[in-house]
């Protein structure tokens, strides 16, 4: 599976009136280090994904080039039910806690090179 398409898939499980990070999405998502990799999809996600209910790691609503999506992240997280205190989302009060701690790459990984599978996890080769 396509990384991007996974993290897709996890942010349209957020529920109303809770937030994640970007650093939550990738650990559950088996990939701790790749925070920035959830902001570059996040930037060029589908009309369906609930991408307002994703904040940075103090719970603060990142920079963008137009400060306009912004202002509408907050609009609508405030419409949803969650509060801001001096901009940033309390996440002890609305940080989303899946209740499975199930990573979401138990279907297929996304893709990695050959090499990098295992040598007894690889498919025998026909002859």
């Amino acid at each position: 599976m396509i990384f991007r398409v996974a993290v897709y898939a996890f942010v349209r499980r957020i529920p109303r009136s809770h937030v994640v990070t970007y650093g939550q999405v990738a650990a559950l998502l088996g990939r701790p280090r790749s925070a920035r990799a959830v902001g570059g999809a996040m930037r060029r996600c589908p009309d369906d994904v609930p991408w307002h209910r994703v904040v940075n790691a103090q719970g603060g609503i990142s920079r963008r080039r137009h400060e306009g999506s912004m202002l509408t992240q907050r609009i609508r997280l405030e419409h949803e039910g969650v509060r801001l205190r001096r901009g940033r989302v309390p996440l002890s009060r609305y940080r989303w806690e899946p209740s499975t701690r199930r990573k979401m790459t138990s279907q297929r990984r996304w893709s990695r090179p050959a090499d990098a599978v295992p040598r007894e996890h690889r498919p025998a080769a026909r002859r």
